[in-house]
C-alpha cells in the first residue's frame, strides 16, 4: 500500500507542487497541498517543502492564501473557473495579488501552519539548511492575521468565509439556506468543466453551480474587498483548522526563539469564542452560523439550542424536498492585535519571504463595518461533519469532546457503527445523498482529522478502528477522492492525492501507538516545538 500510494503522489507532481488529481483538478489546491505535504514528508521532505513554498509564494500581499494557483500550461478551457475568469492580476490588484501567477481570489481552510510544522520535524536539519521555517513564519504569520482581522465578519472572534468553496466542503447543504437568498448566474454564462470528468448524479447540481459563480463574479467585481457580500458564514472546521494551526505557529515561533505563549493563549481565546458563537449543547455539536441571517440578537448558541431542533426539522425538510427535486431532473475593530512575541524574532526572520506583505486593506464604509460588528447571525441547522472537527483542539472543554465523541458515534454518524467511515452529512438528514458532493459521502482528510481528534482526548479504541478503516477503503477504493459512507465504493477522481498522502501518514504509524509525537506536534500545545519521532 505504501508503494501504491507513493505512485500516486508521483503520478500528481509536477515538478514545484501536486494537482489533486490529473484530470478533474490540473492545478494547486490550497488546503489539498497542505495535507499532501503532510504524507510526502514520508517520501521526500524536501518535495514536501516545495509543495509549501510553491503554494505561499503566491500569496497575495493582503496576507490571503488563494485556494487556487494556477498552472499556465494547463489549457484554460481545462478547469472552470480558469485564471480568465478570477482575472486576479486586475481584479485583485488592489489586494495586492501577485503579478507573476495567475491564482484565484478565495481562500480554504488554513491547515498550512500545522503542515509546515510537521514537514520541518520530518527532517529538521535539511529544513534549517534551507531556513525553511524562517521563510515560512512571516507568510503564516500574515495569513493568519488576513483570517482573524479581514475576515472576522460578525465581530465576535471568528473567521467567516464568504463562499461555498472556502469552507473545502464545497457543496454541503450547510450552505443550502445561505445560498438560497443569492440569484444564480445564468447557465449560459459559463461552461462546466467538471462535469467531463465526473457523474452528474455525484456532482453539485446547475443551480448550486450558478449560485457559485454568482457569488465569486461578485466578489472578483469588488476588487475582493470583504465586507460587502451576501454571503458569510462562521464555519467550525474552518475555525477549528485555523485554530489547530495558531497552536503550530506558536511551535514554529519557539523554534525560531520566541516563547509561544502568546499564540497558545490566542489558540484558547479562539476555541472559547468557538464554543460561544458555534456550540449547541441540546443537540451535542457544533453548527455553522450564517452571520447575515436573520437571528434575534440574543443569546450564544446555547441560548438558541431549544429553538434549533424544531427550526432543523422545518428548515431541512424544505430545503431536503427541494434538493432532492433538483437532483433528480469587517473588518471593524481589531480584537487580534499582532502577535507581541514576533518581535523576539530577529529582523532576518521578519522581513524573509514578505517583502511583497503590506498592510493592503480594500475600502469598506464605516457604516457596513460598523453593521458587522454587531451582527449575531442565526446557526444553521443541517449536521455536518464540520461540527465534529473542533474535536482536534487541545483546549476544548472536556464535557464537550466526550458529548461530540458520543454523537460522532450516534446515529446520525455512525462512527464505529452501520457507516464504515464518518459521513460528510448527517445519515438521517432529508438532504443525505451517499454519492453526491459533500451532501453525505465520506472524505478521507476528514476522517484522518477526526482520528486525529479521538487519539487526542483519549478515544484510543475508536481511534484504532478508523485508522483500519481508512486504510482498507483508501486500498478498495484505488484512493478515491470520496467514497459512499456505508459501502465504501469510490466515487469521484480515483488516485486523489490527498487520500494517498493521508494513507502514508497513517501507514507510518502503526496501531495503538497512542498519541504520538506527530499527534502531539500537530494538535496539542504542550509540545515545546523538539525534534522528537
Amino acid at each position: 500500500m505504501h508503494l501504491r500510494a507513493a505512485r500516486v503522489l508521483n503520478g500528481n507532481w509536477t515538478g514545484t507542487s501536486t494537482v489533486p488529481s490529473r484530470g478533474l483538478y490540473p492545478h494547486q489546491w490550497s488546503w489539498d497541498s497542505a495535507f499532501i505535504a503532510i504524507g510526502l514528508r514520508h517520501l521526500s521532505p524536501l518535495r514536501a517543502q516545495t509543495e509549501l513554498e510553491t503554494l505561499l509564494g503566491a500569496q497575495w500581499a493582503d496576507g490571503r492564501v488563494p485556494h487556487i494557483v494556477f498552472n499556465p500550461s494547463v489549457p484554460l478551457d481545462a478547469y472552470f473557473p480558469s485564471p480568465d475568469f478570477w482575472r486576479s492580476s486586475t481584479a485583485g490588484r488592489a489586494a495586492g495579488a501577485p503579478r507573476t501567477v495567475q491564482t484565484s481570489g478565495i481562500v480554504q481552510p488554513p491547515v498550512h501552519a500545522l503542515a509546515v510544522w510537521l514537514v520541518h520535524r520530518a527532517d529538521p536539519g535539511l529544513s534549517r539548511a534551507r531556513n525553511f521555517l524562517p521563510r515560512m513564519y512571516p507568510r503564516l504569520a500574515a495569513w493568519h492575521r488576513y483570517l482573524l482581522h479581514r475576515r472576522d465578519l460578525g465581530g465576535r472572534g471568528l473567521a467567516s468565509v464568504v463562499h461555498p468553496w472556502e469552507q473545502g466542503m464545497d457543496n454541503s447543504p450547510c450552505w443550502d439556506a445561505p445560498l438560497s437568498r443569492i440569484t444564480p448566474a445564468p447557465a449560459r454564462s459559463f461552461r462546466r468543466a467538471d462535469l467531463d470528468h465526473g457523474a452528474p448524479e455525484d456532482r453539485p447540481t446547475d443551480l448550486d453551480y450558478g449560485r457559485y459563480v454568482r457569488l465569486a463574479t461578485d466578489y472578483r467585481d469588488r476588487g475582493y474587498a470583504d465586507g460587502g457580500g451576501e454571503f458569510a458564514v462562521e464555519d467550525p472546521a474552518f475555525n477549528a483548522l485555523l485554530i489547530a494551526s495558531e497552536h503550530a505557529l506558536a511551535c514554529i515561533a519557539q523554534e525560531l526563539g520566541a516563547t509561544g505563549t502568546a499564540r497558545h493563549a490566542r489558540a484558547e481565546r479562539l476555541t472559547a469564542a468557538l464554543v460561544d458563537r458555534l456550540w449547541d449543547p441540546a443537540e451535542g455539536m457544533f453548527f455553522c452560523r450564517d452571520v447575515y441571517g436573520a437571528g434575534d440578537g440574543a443569546g450564544a448558541g446555547a441560548g438558541e439550542s431549544s429553538a434549533l431542533g424544531s427550526e432543523r426539522r422545518s428548515q431541512s425538510g424544505a430545503l431536503g424536498s427541494e434538493r432532492r427535486s433538483q437532483s433528480r431532473d469587517g473588518h471593524g475593530s481589531d480584537p487580534h492585535p499582532e502577535n507581541p512575541e514576533s518581535s523576539a524574532l530577529t529582523p532576518e526572520h521578519r522581513s524573509q519571504s514578505t517583502a511583497h506583505l503590506s498592510d493592503h486593506r480594500p475600502p469598506q464604509s464605516s457604516a457596513l463595518a460598523s453593521e458587522h460588528r454587531s451582527l449575531r447571525g442565526a446557526l444553521i441547522p443541517e449536521r455536518s461533519v464540520s461540527g465534529l472537527l473542533p474535536l482536534i483542539l487541545p483546549a476544548l472543554p472536556r464535557d464537550i469532546a466526550a458529548t461530540l465523541v458520543r454523537t460522532a458515534s450516534g446515529p446520525h454518524f455512525e462512527l464505529g457503527g452501520a457507516a464504515r467511515l464518518v459521513p460528510s452529512y448527517d445519515l438521517t438528514g432529508d438532504a443525505f445523498d451517499p454519492h453526491r458532493y459533500w451532501r453525505g459521502p465520506a472524505w478521507f482528510n476528514t476522517n484522518w482529522l477526526l482520528e486525529r481528534g479521538l487519539r487526542l482526548h483519549g478515544e484510543h479504541a475508536g481511534a484504532d478502528g478508523l485508522r483500519e478503516a481508512l486504510l482498507r477503503t483508501a486500498d478498495e477504493s484505488g484512493f478515491a477522492e470520496y467514497v459512499d459512507p456505508y459501502s465504501g465504493e469510490a466515487c469521484g477522481a480515483l488516485g486523489f492525492s490527498w487520500t494517498a498522502a493521508l494513507t502514508l501518514d497513517l501507514l507510518h504509524e502503526p496501531p495503538g501507538h497512542g498519541v504520538s509525537p506527530t499527534g502531539l506536534g500537530t494538535f496539542v500545545k504542550s509540545d515545546k516545538g523538539g525534534d522528537r519521532g
